[in-house]
């Protein structure tokens, strides 16, 4: 652990404490703004003395949950989507402790349009407040100020792309120091001739196919030199751990559950994805009108496709879209075959499809033509996240172990989407949306959806 990144789990406590106390005031002065006390009158005035005591107190209640939801965990550096995401639900959480405390006093906080706006005002400056620590501390990385020095071990290609990540992006706050295929005895020497100099912190294992007594062997060097000893593994070959132990007749019996979805967890991510599907169409209505209008324009047909998908469990329901491709494209694919970029597996690709329009082009681009989904969200045919949905053709061509996908209803967008959108292949599209399936979490959920508009933006292959 270096000192920088104790430096900076420091400092984020009183950050974030003014950051929360700064927006309880920005909250008590927007209720009086004119525009707002046409809109609800004040009722019963907030003596101000009286809110600033409250709102000194109240910072704490934030900082408490921050620290047990692990955002003050002294590590080199955090993933933006990951910490930006559990700000969202610390603050969600910090804000439902202070209505429960409002609850349970005999004088009960008469404004609930300040509670409101200090929660939405406590996200947005938390995460701005820690966007500045974090500008500072990935500058300071740049310059090799707080950089780890590593020393990696390995030659395939995940070595390849984790030393190509770490080059272009010092701000991860690695620097590697040293570089091996393997750990045999002729480098185990020359590494422990170079530790001092070198000033090693760490070593990263990085290829999976190393020998076992390798990789022994190097863990008990770490321990030896008081290094830290990292290593990657094959995502794909771990072992679902989620089991429930019960017993029929006194004998224990273990469920292997297909998911962790399974009981509450469904019915969990189906309330959330009704809630947000609705409030998405409410807002996008407007985008939706607009959309149409431009796709009667461009060309002749329908304003939305209406296409055969499988969903949960193999059932085939009616998935829709903005229309992007000619009238009676379908018709149009077996002529096409012989040009699917898609060889790996049982999806069917054309980059330069003939059959997509000048107003489709634009809404693949931007994904806009993926909206209407919300709709079979609604009807709970698909998740605002999960597996992407296949055409019956491209399911009945699945391996077995491909049919794990069907356990969960398809997804708008889900991990494959943005670990690569359509440049994945399908064996990889395929193993990163089982693992969704296996590790699902309502913060994984959270971290893809906030994820996604960055993706789009970003300009990757659209879907």
């Amino acid at each position: 652990m270096k000192k920088s990144e104790s430096f900076f789990s420091v400092l984020l406590l009183p950050v974030d404490y003014f950051m929360v106390f700064l927006a309880g005031i920005f909250a008590y002065n927007l209720r009086f703004v004119p525009f707002f006390t046409q809109i609800r009158p004040v009722v019963d005035e907030i003596i101000f003395q009286q809110y600033l005591t409250l709102i000194l107190l109240v910072p704490a209640i934030f900082l408490i949950i921050f620290a047990l939801t692990g955002l003050y965990a002294i590590r080199i550096t955090r993933r933006l989507i990951d910490e930006m995401t559990s700000i969202f639900i610390a603050c969600t959480a910090s804000i439902a402790i202070v209505i429960i405390i409002i609850f349970f006093q005999r004088e009960l906080f008469s404004s609930r349009f300040i509670v409101l706006i200090g929660w939405i005002l406590a996200v947005l400056m938390v995460m701005a407040g820690r966007l500045l620590v974090r500008s500072i501390q990935r500058l300071l990385l740049k310059r090799g100020t707080g950089a780890h020095n590593v020393v990696m071990i390995g030659h395939d290609k995940t070595t390849e792309d984790i030393v190509k990540q770490i080059y272009r992006n010092p701000n991860l706050g690695y620097r590697i120091v040293a570089r091996y295929d393997n750990f045999d005895e002729e480098n185990v020497k020359d590494i422990t001739g170079k530790l001092q100099a070198l000033r090693v912190d760490e070593i990263i294992q990085t290829d999976t196919s190393l020998a076992k007594e390798q990789v022994m062997a190097m863990r008990d060097f770490c321990n030896e030199h008081h290094l830290d000893f990292k290593y990657t593994t094959d995502l794909f070959e771990v072992q679902p751990t989620h089991i429930e132990i019960n017993t029929i007749a006194d004998i224990p019996i273990i469920q292997v559950k297909r998911t962790k979805l399974d009981g509450w967890g469904r019915i969990f991510k189906r309330v959330f994805d009704f809630i947000f599907a609705l409030i998405g169409i409410i807002i996008l209505s407007p985008m939706f009108i607009i959309v149409s209008i431009f796709i009667v324009i461009d060309s002749q047909g329908g304003i939305f496709a209406k296409l055969e998908r499988v969903g949960e469990k193999g059932k085939i329901f009616t998935f829709y879209k903005f229309r992007s491709m000619v009238k009676n494209a379908h018709l149009l694919k077996k002529d096409l075959v012989k040009l699917n970029e898609r060889t790996d597996g049982p999806l069917f690709k054309i980059k330069n499809d003939p059959r997509i329009t000048r107003v489709g082009r634009f809404l693949r681009k931007t994904s806009l033509d993926e909206f209407p989904q919300l709709f079979n969200v609604i009807k709970g045919e698909m998740s605002l996240v999960g597996p992407r949905p296949h055409e019956p053709e491209e399911v009945s061509r699945y391996e077995s172990w491909h049919r794990k996908l069907l356990t969960l209803k398809p997804g708008m967008t889900g991990l494959a989407q943005i670990s690569g959108r359509s440049d994945l292949k399908f064996e990889d599209e395929a193993k990163l949306d089982i693992y969704y399936i296996e590790n699902w979490t309502p913060k994984l959920d959270l971290q893809i959806l906030f994820k996604t508009p960055w993706v789009v933006i970003a300009g990757k292959s659209a879907t």
